[in-house]
């Protein structure tokens, strides 16, 4: 079974290579990107057509180890995978597998785009509460 392409608005577009809304707009108009119009006539964006543009887009380093959370002042950090990434609204739910479990956040639409969330990718979930509670199983 062939697997759905991913389709993104061109903000999202611009989120994932690293270059303005502006930017993304003039390419496509230009031709240098390819698009498709939806029904309404907005531009949409196949996901695999921003690969070239990766290549030549300078990008941040990755930093791999926990070292990016030392100005965060919670301690409580689980690392995992990401299983699950469902937008609705202004919400969306991101499911992290860390070992045999799932550890589930609700956050804000908004803030999943601009951390460009996709299942696969290697995320943490950050806690800092002023109570645990245990429970006996």
């Amino acid at each position: 079974m062939a697997q759905a392409e991913v389709l993104l608005t061109p903000r999202e577009a611009a989120a994932e290579i690293g270059v303005s809304y502006a930017t993304i707009k003039q390419w496509i108009l230009s031709g240098k990107l390819a698009s498709t119009k939806t029904p309404g006539g907005h531009h949409r964006i196949p996901q695999r057509s921003l690969t070239p543009l990766m290549k030549s887009t300078p990008g941040k380093p990755r930093i791999q180890s926990r070292e990016r959370f030392r100005t965060v002042s919670g301690r409580n950090q689980l690392v995992g995978k990401i299983v699950e990434v469902k937008i609705s609204g202004l919400l969306a739910k991101v499911v992290l597998s860390i070992g045999d479990q799932q550890i589930t956040s609700i956050i804000t639409a908004d803030a999943a785009r601009e951390m460009q969330l996709r299942r696969g990718q290697t995320a943490a979930a950050l806690m800092k509460s002023t109570e645990v509670m245990i429970v006996r199983i």
